[in-house]
């Protein structure tokens, strides 16, 4: 839940892949164990490495006053870090079906004031999400200087978004993430992913957001 809001200082290249929430098969049968263990420990762990990577590139490259591949090394930083945040949300805004959450009271709120229901809202986030050209993300947002919450999509993670927005609730439909289950069904995959939403946990994220409070729930600490 929130406890996971971290506010300590990360020195470049010292981020860490966080830890599930759940085991591997916790989320059977809307994604395999299979596909769980693959897309967190191979794809995002290669995230938090290529984010690792660039930060101790753009150290060095301070050190040297050599800024020769600053297009190369800035690239990185944005593709790999926005990798990493949307995944370390991924995994915190889903549960096993059986935890059956509801949406908040705040969730309801919010959502039935922007999007005139909840039914819309559905509709928006799952036709939005299924369209992503390409590979990408739907995402739920909370706006702070709109004060109200968006629904964006993102294609290689660092695309299409609005500056200041914190990201409430994500969809991951790289195909990494439901290839194995679902081959090239993505709409399949979204329709079902929706039972996995805790909205306990994006209930939390948004009371926080709206708050100023979140940081962005990087579940990144753990023994040292």
């Amino acid at each position: 839940m929130a406890n996971n809001v971290i506010s300590d200082y990360i020195p470049p290249g010292r981020h860490r892949l966080p830890p599930l929430p759940y085991p591997y098969d916790a989320l059977e049968p809307i994604i395999s164990s299979d596909t769980l263990r693959f897309h967190h420990d191979h794809h995002h762990k290669s995230y938090v490495e290529g984010l690792n990577k660039a930060e101790l590139a753009l150290v060095e490259a301070r050190r040297q006053n050599n800024f020769t591949f600053i297009k190369y090394w800035e690239n990185e930083l944005a593709f790999n870090g926005s990798g990493h945040i949307l995944h370390s949300i991924y995994w915190t805004i889903m549960a096993p079906v059986e935890f059956d959450s509801e949406p908040g009271r705040c969730t309801m709120r919010e959502i039935n004031k922007y999007f005139g229901s909840f039914d819309a809202f559905l509709d928006q986030l799952v036709s939005a999400t299924i369209k992503v050209e390409a590979s990408g993300w739907g995402i739920l947002v909370w706006n702070p200087a709109f004060m109200h919450l968006e629904i964006l999509t993102a294609e290689k993670h660092q695309n299409l978004t609005q500056w200041g927005t914190i990201p409430i609730l994500v969809i991951d439909v790289w195909e990494h993430a439901y290839y194995l289950d679902y081959q090239y069904d993505r709409e399949q995959y979204v329709k079902k992913w929706l039972c996995l939403i805790n909205w306990c946990e994006v209930e939390n994220r948004l009371i926080l957001a709206m708050r100023g409070e979140l940081p962005l729930l990087l579940a990144e600490r753990g023994p040292e």
